[in-house]
């Protein structure tokens, strides 16, 4: 018997209505929260009708279109374990959360964690029979610090959390992370479900190389109120599981004597990290820039000569593919997903995590040589491309419209 021909995949309703859910969102500065912002506003850029439900950041509940999005801001309070995170209140959401599903009556919900606010809304996607996706960017490791979990502690306190992530999740339709690293961690971890790796994207208009005559590096160095000397850099939370020591001990280390190292971000560990550039003697080669707007971000990078980035718990680093983006070498710490962006002497190196020297020895490599930095350089770029954020889109658009179609096959 013939076999019959394959259906045609259902193309995707001209005009989607996805309900998204998080605990992070901007003005947040992290990973997560620039992720769901890019896709919302992406999907909203693209004609969808896109709504999130959020905390609120000065703890009033609001709600107000921004660049095209529905923003659902819910009554929140000071997390008590990082200054600049708030949570969400329980009390009174879940029945905001049905008079809002019943209103939208979206095609799908998509959470991007497991806390507050993710786990209120899949339960009331449940409810309302509204097909869930969910996306992870959640690793124990990053928790630690901020919950005073001692050292002996971690290991228990990790498998509980994992218990906790795999039934709060089980629910969900279709199940994404951003890298298949960080997919295959979450069936190690024993997650019951598929998991797919879609990335986080990055967004090649905004993220590129100075351009054929434009700003020398010593003028945009300038414009940040740097010396003009070799640049190393790093973008991104100034936090313990950063591991942003490995960076300032590296400086000392490296053959370029006037190497400097850029910190862009803020967090707990700015002071520590000022009193330790101090103890290696490179104080005036260490410089904190502070908090860096977002729409300012590009210029960081393309004042600096290579991007550095030491983290052991990253599940993508947007950061890093910025810098990519943005046509600069990287030296990645030889852990979790950063070897899907970092391939050894193509892009950068990876080093030992926890060895400055090993850094210090790359980072040499690479500052020495105009041309390594050149070839490496466009290598990235090369490789960021198949980052573009308008192909996260045009996936995230197809997950939509297909738990859509199998909800109203059961009959959701």
């Amino acid at each position: 018997m013939a076999a019959l021909p394959s259906a045609e995949p259902a193309a995707p309703p001209e005009r989607l209505r996805v309900l998204i859910g998080t605990d992070t969102f901007p003005p947040d500065v992290n990973g997560a929260a620039y992720f769901t912002a890019r896709l919302a506003r992406g999907l909203a850029a693209r004609g969808h009708d896109v709504h999130v439900v959020c905390q609120s950041p000065d703890g009033r509940p609001s709600t107000a279109r921004v660049d095209g999005v529905v923003e659902h801001r819910l009554r929140s309070m000071s997390s008590l374990v990082h200054e600049t995170v708030r949570l969400a209140l329980p009390p009174g959401v879940p029945g905001h959360l049905d008079r809002l599903i019943r209103r939208l009556r979206p095609h799908a919900v998509h959470v991007q964690n497991h806390f507050v606010v993710g786990r209120l809304l899949m339960a009331a996607a449940r409810r309302h029979r509204v097909p869930v996706v969910a996306t992870n960017h959640f690793m124990p490791e990053n928790l630690f610090n901020y919950l005073f979990v001692p050292e002996a502690l971690r290991g228990p306190v990790g498998r509980l959390a994992w218990r906790d992530f795999s039934r709060a999740l089980a629910g969900a339709e279709h199940v994404t992370t951003p890298t298949p690293t960080a997919a295959q961690l979450l069936l190690d971890q024993g997650f019951p479900r598929p998991v797919e790796a879609v990335s986080c994207g990055i967004d090649l208009r905004r993220f590129h190389p100075p351009g054929a005559g434009g700003e020398p590096r010593s003028a945009l160095r300038a414009r940040l109120g740097l010396p003009d000397r070799p640049t190393f850099a790093f973008v991104g939370r100034l936090d313990e599981e950063k591991r942003i020591g490995d960076l300032v001990r590296a400086v000392r280390r490296t053959t370029c004597d006037d190497a400097q190292l850029v910190l862009a971000g803020t967090g707990a560990q700015r002071g520590a990290l000022e009193r330790l550039a101090e103890e290696e003697g490179v104080g005036e080669r260490v410089r904190f820039l502070g908090f860096v707007p977002h729409e300012d971000l590009p210029l960081v990078y393309r004042a600096a000569d290579v991007f550095t980035i030491a983290g052991i718990a990253e599940l993508q680093s947007i950061a890093t593919l910025e810098a990519m983006a943005s046509g600069l070498p990287v030296v990645a710490a030889d852990a979790m997903a950063l070897p899907h962006l970092v391939e050894q002497g193509r892009n950068g190196y990876l080093y030992e995590p926890g060895s400055p020297d090993d850094l210090a020895k790359y980072l040499s490599v690479i500052l020495a040589s105009p041309e390594e930095r050149a070839r490496m350089g466009a290598e990235s770029r090369a490789m960021a491309a198949r980052h573009d954020h308008e192909r996260s889109l045009d996936r995230f658009e197809r997950i939509y419209a297909d738990v859509a179609l199998r909800s109203s096959a059961r009959g959701g």
